[in-house]
């Protein structure tokens, strides 16, 4: 065959690799740009038939990690003063996003003392799978426990660190207990069947200040009635932005350490 047009097939085959590869993985930027990490969470969420605390937490048995007794709820700290937890990806994640995972974890690792680590025969560990939406169990329960990220709107950065932020025991930023002097919850626009969904909870604050700019905040319309009408306002600016989607804020890295005890 002529040399020339192997050559021609090989360019062209790599043409198409590069570009079935760049309209596969979307970068993290792009991520940043057009996700709104509430609504993507509730909308994957619709198809749950069981109950989901605040929208995406598994119903505890045992209290969240921040007001646990014993630290039973927390992941153990080694004699490294290193937190590792052990986790698995399921084979039915496509390499790609695999690799979005374990940059989202990344950050964890950089800035904390948290280590999410390959599980090798640990009894406690997070199980990351693709089942319907995205939600995650409320800090550690023991045994294997499940993270689900659907392959179907879930596997994005900052969703994939607001799962992780529940694993590791933390609960939504507005419905901490000093809540009311930051936010004014809009009952009028809630449906009465998600209402438990902002109802205060009894969280230890961990001496930080209320962040309008955490990851675990939802968005102002979170469960609206009505298009456009808040939810939740922030007071007393009302123009003050909500439930961001990038990436954990840095309160939220601080809350982390004070709970884990992180010498960082």
């Amino acid at each position: 065959m002529d040399h020339r047009l192997v050559s021609a097939v090989l360019i062209l085959l790599l043409g198409l690799g590069q570009a079935l590869s760049s309209t596969e993985q979307p970068s993290v930027e792009e991520d940043h740009e057009k996700l709104d990490i509430t609504s993507v969470i509730l909308e994957a969420n619709k198809g749950i038939s069981h109950m989901m605390m605040e929208g995406d937490v598994v119903i505890a048995k045992t209290r969240n990690a921040m007001k646990c007794w014993a630290d039973y709820c927390k992941w153990e700290k080694s004699s490294s003063g290193l937190v590792e937890v052990p986790y698995t990806i399921s084979d039915y994640f496509y390499d790609y996003e695999k690799a979005k995972i374990k940059r989202a974890m990344r950050r964890f690792n950089e800035k904390t003392c948290i280590r999410f680590v390959p599980r090798t025969g640990q009894t406690n560990y997070i199980s990351i799978e693709s089942k319907t939406g995205c939600w995650s169990n409320l800090g550690r329960t023991g045994g294997k426990q499940k993270l689900s990220l659907s392959v179907y709107g879930c596997v994005h950065y900052g969703v994939i660190q607001h799962e992780l932020l529940h694993a590791l025991g933390f609960l939504h930023e507005h419905t901490r207990s000093d809540r009311d002097q930051y936010v004014r919850i809009n009952w009028d626009y809630i449906p009465s069947g998600t209402a438990y969904n902002f109802k205060k909870k009894n969280t230890n604050n961990l001496n930080t200040p209320y962040d309008y700019g955490s990851i675990m905040h939802y968005g102002r319309t979170a469960f609206s009635t009505e298009y456009g009408k808040d939810t939740i306002t922030p007071i007393p600016d009302s123009s003050v932005e909500i439930g961001q989607r990038q990436e954990m804020s840095d309160i939220d890295i601080q809350r982390i350490n004070e709970l884990y005890e992180c010498d960082v």
